[in-house]
C-alpha cells in the first residue's frame, strides 16, 4: 500500500544553469536549451513504497548484473552517451562523487551508455582518465524511470527504494549530494 508521497527539493543539492538534455527518439536526436535555467533533484520520501523495478545491466565481459542483486547496497545509475554535451559536462563531478566513496563497498556506480556502445564508452572513459564502471542496458528500462531523455540519473537505496531522479546535467561532487548517499548508506 503506498502512502503519501512528499517532495523535498535537496538543492541548492544539484543546480547548474544554462545546461540541457539530450532526447533520444525514432527520428534522431533532440537537444534542449535552457539559458540559465536552474535544475533541481527531488528527494522523494515514499513510506510503504514499492520497490525499484528489477533493471539489469551488461558489464563489458556481457555478464548481467541485476538492481536486484545489489540489494542492501546504495546505488547510483546515470543513464548517458558519450555524444551528449551535457552528459560530458556532469562526468567529472560523478567520478569525483565516486573517489569520495571508493573505499566503500556499499556504494554502486552503474554508468549505463544507452546506445549500447561499451567498447567506445570505456574508451571515452579511459582518455579522460575516469575510473567510472561503464554498463549497458541488459533489457528495456520502465518508460517512468527513462523517458530517453540524458543524462538521467537515478540514485536507489539499500532498500532497491527510488530516492531521486534527476533528468539533465547536474554536479554530483556537491555537498549536498555527499551528505545524501552518505546518509543512505546509514540507514538499514
Amino acid at each position: 500500500m503506498k502512502m503519501n508521497i512528499k517532495k523535498i527539493a535537496i538543492l541548492p543539492l544539484i543546480a547548474i544553469t544554462g545546461w540541457a538534455y539530450a532526447s533520444i527518439n525514432r527520428n534522431g536526436i533532440n537537444a534542449t536549451v535552457s539559458a540559465n535555467q536552474q535544475i533541481n533533484i527531488e528527494q522523494k520520501l515514499v513510506t510503504n513504497s514499492q520497490e525499484t523495478p528489477d533493471l539489469k545491466f551488461k558489464d563489458e565481459n556481457g555478464k548481467t548484473i541485476s538492481l536486484k542483486s545489489l540489494k542492501g547496497k546504495v546505488v547510483f545509475i546515470n543513464l548517458w552517451a558519450t555524444w551528449c554535451p551535457p552528459c560530458i559536462h556532469e562526468m567529472p563531478s560523478i567520478n569525483e562523487l565516486r573517489k569520495i566513496f571508493k573505499d566503500n563497498k556499499d556504494v554502486v556506480f552503474l554508468m549505463v551508455d544507452v546506445d549500447g556502445k561499451i567498447e567506445k564508452s570505456k574508451e571515452w572513459m579511459k582518455s579522460k582518465k575516469f575510473d567510472l564502471p561503464v554498463y549497458v542496458p541488459d533489457g528495456e528500462i520502465p518508460r517512468e524511470l527513462f523517458s530517453g531523455s540524458i543524462p538521467t540519473t537515478i540514485i536507489v537505496d539499500k532498500q532497491n527504494n527510488i530516492i531521486a531522479r534527476h533528468v539533465g546535467g547536474a554536479d554530483y561532487s556537491s555537498k549536498e549530494v555527499v551528505d545524501l548517499v552518505t546518509k543512505l548508506l546509514k540507514e538499514k
